[in-house]
């Protein structure tokens, strides 16, 4: 299995993983999990760099680098603010980076203002398509927006996924069909009040589902109210695979082949069943 996302270094929601971001490894190989890709999105660069210090560390893991919408903005903040976009777009490009992101709108908190989320937005969508990496996409009450600055920014060019997929089911379908990206399914997709997310996974192409976890956070059933790991995921697989109406096996194969497919050759070690080490 691979995780396409999760904040394995984060000492938030609960304090520290047990055992350090070792331990949350050590578990994740023993339930099945080949890849994990570890998110550095705060506010300040010493996350971003906390992402690319696990990729380089552990063989299984990938990073994903950019700017969370919450943090937009501390891009604004004039040269501090230059400094931190020089930064982060210097460990986009490393060679550990698999994606740029996450990146987005988020609507449902406002944490930066509405105008600051819409620049950091453009700027990401920018850098990816410089580097030739997809995006990984945070929307939250934000659909339609996100979806203009996707058709507006030339997104469909580097591709990309929209990470913890809960929106509706035809925002799902115009994100796959119109644009050419992935949704990743998180665990709320086994929660009872999960809404459109278990039609929006059977309306979407098998060739076009991810599965992640978003650890810390969201735990999926019957775990939840707990603190959420890559372990997991397995979880949410086999929620997947029900509502498609195939086989954990075939569900396993289609989300890895797709995984592989959007983030490169970084995570060809999946394909030989090489473990995180």
């Amino acid at each position: 299995m691979i995780d396409t996302h999760a904040h394995i270094m984060m000492q938030g929601h609960g304090g520290p993983y047990l055992g350090g971001t070792q331990g949350v490894i050590e578990r994740a190989i023993a339930a099945g999990v080949r890849h994990i890709n570890c998110v550095g999105a705060g506010g300040d660069i010493d996350e971003v760099r906390s992402a690319l210090e696990a990729a380089r560390r552990w063989r299984g893991v990938s990073a994903i680098c950019g700017i969370h919408p919450h943090d937009a903005k501390h891009l604004s903040a004039g040269a501090v603010g230059d400094l931190l976009w020089q930064q982060v777009s210097e460990a986009c490009a490393d060679p550990a980076c698999v994606a740029v992101g996450e990146t987005g709108l988020d609507f449902h908190y406002d944490l930066s203002e509405r105008e600051l989320q819409f620049a950091a937005f453009f700027r990401h969508v920018a850098l990816a398509r410089h580097l030739k990496k997809p995006l990984c996409i945070h929307t939250r009450n934000a659909e339609p927006e996100t979806l203009q600055v996707l058709r507006e920014s030339g997104a469909n060019q580097v591709g990309g996924v929209i990470h913890c997929f809960s929106g509706t089911a035809d925002f799902g379908v115009q994100c796959v069909d119109e644009l050419g990206f992935y949704l990743s399914i998180p665990g709320i997709v086994t929660f009872k009040n999960a809404g459109e997310l278990p039609e929006a996974v059977r309306r979407c192409p098998l060739d076009r589902l991810l599965i992640e976890t978003d650890s810390p956070y969201l735990a999926p059933v019957p775990f939840r109210g707990k603190r959420c790991e890559p372990a997991m995921v397995g979880n949410t697989l086999a929620k997947v695979a029900e509502l498609k109406g195939i086989t954990a096996d075939e569900a396993l194969s289609a989300t890895t082949t797709n995984a592989v497919r959007l983030f490169g050759q970084r995570l060809q070690t999946v394909l030989s069943s090489v473990a995180i080490q």
